[in-house]
């Protein structure tokens, strides 16, 4: 059972509601013993952690720019987020059919958001360099701060909660996902030198501390 506090965070007025309780007896893609439970029950982490995905996410141009003119992210970042959020829940402890399916819509979704960003970058949403990165980021944003503010992870299980995330990660297409800390890494390398500051962050900020 979800707590309240974390449902505050992914539920919106109006919203869909999931009942992660149906259909009984149906496994989610993630295992009830797996780190990733632990991870994504605790409200801090789910909080703190997706500000840390965004935050990199958004450093990184062509995502920044997708996200920025796709999406309603302009006028109502924290709906967003809570979007965003659901779609983690539900991808962790869903049923596996809800959480097929879902993924499926994002997929779509994807399909159709491609553009330029302003310095003439031409980018798609479903491109697989960037829904590795947008997987990446969120794995590192929601491990990390579940380590450092709720409860310290071992390397090992670290690497473990990578790894948990490939299947979903498969499904949503990013297939070059890291599945240990050593490939996030290597990743985070290869896209340093892509990464720059964004006005929008600036803005964002300051949302999330009046949150």
């Amino acid at each position: 059972m979800l707590t309240r506090s974390v449902r505050n965070l992914i539920e919106t007025p109006g919203g869909p509601r999931v009942d992660f309780t149906v259909p009984a007896g149906e496994p989610a893609l993630a295992a009830a013993d797996s780190v990733s439970w632990r991870v994504f029950k605790n409200p801090v982490a789910l909080f703190v952690g997706g500000v840390t995905a965004v935050i990199l996410e958004l450093a990184e141009p062509r995502v920044r720019s997708g996200v920025w003119d796709h999406s309603t992210f302009r006028t109502d970042p924290l709906t967003r987020l809570k979007r965003t959020g659901l779609a983690a829940m539900v991808t962790v402890y869903g049923a596996r059919s809800t959480a097929e399916a879902m993924i499926a819509g994002v997929g779509r979704q994807h399909a159709r958001v491609s553009g330029q960003t302003p310095d003439g970058q031409a980018y798609r949403a479903d491109d697989l360099e960037l829904l590795n990165w947008v997987q990446a980021t969120a794995s590192f944003g929601f491990m990390e701060a579940y380590s450092a503010l709720a409860s310290p992870l071992t390397n090992a299980e670290k690497d473990q909660f990578y790894a948990e995330a490939a299947p979903a990660a498969a499904l949503y297409g990013a297939v070059g996902a890291p599945t240990s800390r050593a490939a996030w890494e290597r990743q985070l390398a290869a896209m340093l030198p892509r990464l720059e500051a964004a006005e929008i962050v600036l803005e964002f900020l300051p949302l999330m501390r009046e949150t």
